[in-house]
């Protein structure tokens, strides 16, 4: 069996979780979340306050998937107790973030303001880091949907990749930012 997916999840109290065939919906304090099995070789089934994933064949794909909607089901039941985040790290001479209404809105070098809208559940908010070494700005992703969370936190990250010389662009606060040795003078 799939070291994942044979796993059950265990409900939470004031989660709800309703299967309808392969459309699973989670409903909890911070919303609501749906998300449609689209393997025919996954179930879930929910018994004695815990869902249960199982599977119909030990084919490879069907391994796969087994493990794969197993965790998909475990975040959504995890997002709507208690929001991800993502934390980015935005460095750089002059670079500034901020949220107006509903966009993120980053000044990071280009010519133009970057203006990015905020998808459907997730928040956005920039502020000043903590540490009084290494003034930083930060902008932090949160929502209750991990994927969507990791996506729009990806996609900002895009916009300006860290540069190897100096490390000024966006990356993720937990990542390691491998920094290259300037040119040498040639002398020996």
């Amino acid at each position: 069996m799939s070291r994942v997916g044979r796993h059950p999840i265990a409900l939470p109290e004031k989660v709800s979780v309703v299967i309808d065939g392969q459309e699973v919906t989670v409903k909890g304090p911070l919303g609501s979340l749906s998300r449609k099995i689209e393997s025919k070789y996954v179930t879930a089934r929910i018994d004695d306050g815990h869902v249960f994933v199982e599977r119909s064949s030990e084919i490879k794909e069907a391994k796969a998937a087994h493990g794969l909607y197993r965790q998909l089901i475990a975040n959504m039941i995890s997002g709507v107790v208690t929001p991800f985040s993502k934390t980015l790290v935005v460095s750089g001479v002059g670079y500034r973030a901020a949220v107006q209404g509903n966009k993120l809105v980053l000044n990071i070098g280009y010519s133009h303001p970057v203006e990015m809208p905020l998808p459907e559940g997730i928040k956005a908010e920039a502020k000043e880091s903590d540490d009084k070494d290494k003034k930083a700005l930060l902008v932090v992703v949160s929502g209750i949907d991990k994927e969507a969370v990791g996506q729009f936190a990806a996609s900002v990250k895009a916009k300006r990749p860290v540069e190897p010389y100096h490390g000024y662009g966006i990356h993720y606060s937990d990542e390691v930012v491998i920094r290259k040795e300037g040119k040498t003078s040639g002398k020996k």
